[in-house]
Formats: C-alpha cells, sequence, structure tokens
C-alpha cells in the first residue's frame, strides 16, 4: 500500500512539474513570438494556461482544490444576503464611526503635539 502511495505521489508531482513547465513554455513563448498579433499571443497564452491547468486537476492536490470550489459555490448558495435597507444603513454606521474615530484622532495628535512642541521648546 505504501508503495502505491508512493508512486501515486511521484507521478502526481510529475504532473504538476509538466504543468509548470507547460505554462513556462507559454510565458517564453508569448515574449518570443512578439512579432504577431497581441491577440494571438494572448489566445495562445490563455490556450497554453488551459492545458497547464488540466494537467494540474489530474493529480490529488488538483482534484481536492475542485472539490474545494465546488464546495464553496454551494456554500455561497446558502449565504442570506442583507437587503439594499440593511445594506445602506451598516454603510452609514461605517461612516459615522469612520468619522468620530478621525475627529478623536485628530484631537488625540494636536494634543501630543502640542506637548511635544511645549517640552522641545519649538
Amino acid at each position: 500500500m505504501n508503495a502505491n502511495t508512493e508512486q501515486n505521489s511521484s507521478f502526481d508531482t510529475m504532473k504538476l512539474l509538466i504543468a509548470v513547465v507547460v505554462l513556462i513554455g507559454g510565458i517564453a513563448g508569448y515574449y518570443h513570438f512578439a512579432e504577431y498579433d497581441t491577440i494571438y499571443r494572448v489566445l495562445g497564452l490563455l490556450g497554453v494556461t488551459a492545458v497547464g491547468i488540466i494537467f494540474a486537476l489530474q493529480t490529488a492536490k488538483g482534484k481536492a482544490l475542485w472539490h474545494f470550489a465546488g464546495a464553496s459555490k454551494a456554500e455561497v448558495r446558502k449565504v442570506v444576503w442583507p437587503t439594499r435597507q440593511e445594506t445602506i444603513q451598516t454603510t452609514l454606521v461605517i461612516m459615522v464611526v469612520v468619522l468620530i474615530t478621525s475627529i478623536f484622532l485628530w484631537g488625540v495628535d494636536s494634543v501630543l503635539g502640542v506637548i511635544v512642541k511645549s517640552i522641545t521648546n519649538a
């Protein structure tokens, strides 16, 4: 069992290495073919990136990441989003708190500035 896990791990590492090499090759190709139109270079880079992602998703970690993304999507559907009125009220409360805090910090800074000036006789 341990040899099988070790073999899968090394095979996954090889797949990830292939994905990285493909991505690096795509980036190098993007700059190598600078004389061609940008749209063709970008499309080529997107294609190579898709191939690299497909290779990476074939690994155990890639499959776990894909499963995590699907579970996250399901959780987002369960969220109860605030109404427009709740959002506006919360935003106003935050703005008032920020204003009060900034006035308080400005006052503390001014008092400390006066104290420092009186100590240093500047």
